[in-house]
């Protein structure tokens, strides 16, 4: 376009002078001068195809690079919501992992407290048995100490107050009496 107003404005010139001169086309300079409007019109026609050719060439690399470029952003973003989706998801199994474990925790706590209330009571009631026990056995050796203690001294005071009549007769008489205490 530029070329084409230079070669008006030189053409409208030449005209010019040939006009003042005796005609446009009687000079060769009117000649050359056509000759070359016609080339650079040639030449700018041509020139343009192959720019502007080369332009939307750049134009159609420049928008894929741009579609290429939105088609990543897209799958950036979807990985990104992937990826704050699977955060979200193992924050919440985490967040399960750690109720549970303190639940599990309380009732293990409760469980072992239970086993050791269990526990005691069971070895207080073994202790009170053997007290008791004990007792019983400590009240029985006390008792066969006292029934030695006194058949012992009942042996004495007999041995001590009783002749060997008076013996025989309660001999006698514990021998008659043995069948009653037996039936």
């Amino acid at each position: 376009m530029m070329f084409q107003a230079i070669a008006a404005e030189t053409a409208g010139a030449a005209g010019e002078h040939a006009a003042a001169a005796g005609g446009f086309f009687s000079h060769a300079e009117a000649w050359v001068l056509v000759a070359f409007v016609i080339v650079v019109g040639f030449v700018v026609i041509k020139a343009r195809k192959g720019v502007l050719g080369a332009i939307d060439g750049r134009a159609d690399r420049i928008r894929g690079k741009l579609d290429e470029a939105r088609t990543l952003r897209e799958q950036a973003q979807a990985l990104l919501a992937e990826y704050e989706h699977k955060h979200k998801e193992a924050m919440k199994t985490a967040d399960e992992i750690v109720d549970h474990a303190h639940v599990e925790a309380e009732r293990m706590r409760k469980k072992a407290a239970d086993d050791l209330e269990t526990a005691i009571a069971r070895r207080e009631r073994q202790a009170e048995d053997r007290i008791a026990q004990a007792e019983a056995q400590a009240v029985r050796e006390v008792r066969a100490q006292m029934v030695d203690v006194a058949v012992a001294a009942a042996e004495r005071i007999i041995a001590e107050r009783l002749d060997d009549r008076h013996q025989g007769a309660l001999v006698d008489a514990a021998i008659d009496d043995l069948p009653r205490r037996l039936h």
